[in-house]
């Protein structure tokens, strides 16, 4: 289950572990709890994630989309070197923020 707090106006959302298949649906359900019970931009902390699949991303592809008919943003931030080069190889890095760790 995933971390989520709600400050300054958007809801940061922390699976604290890889974002993979196993775990997708548990993830969805967060993220989409965490749409629902706020108005504001939504963030994806990925610290603490090595990992994050096809599946992974389909959920977080689907968030964006939900928050972006709201004309709300989302922003993935703490990503791995590698797990940016995945977001920005699939260019995804520009339908929304994406920041590397430290």
């Amino acid at each position: 289950m995933s971390e989520i707090v709600n400050e300054a106006g958007q809801t940061i959302v922390r699976p604290g572990t890889d974002v993979v298949a196993s775990m997708a649906e548990a993830f969805k359900e967060d993220l989409l709890s965490a749409v629902n019970s706020s108005d504001g931009n939504l963030v994806i902390d990925l610290e603490g994630v090595e990992v994050v699949d096809s599946v992974g991303i389909g959920v977080i592809i689907a968030s964006h989309n939900s928050l972006n008919q709201a004309d709300r943003k989302l922003k993935v931030i703490n990503a791995t070197k590698d797990v940016h080069d995945l977001f920005a190889a699939m260019r995804l890095t520009g339908r929304f923020t994406v920041e590397k760790v430290g």
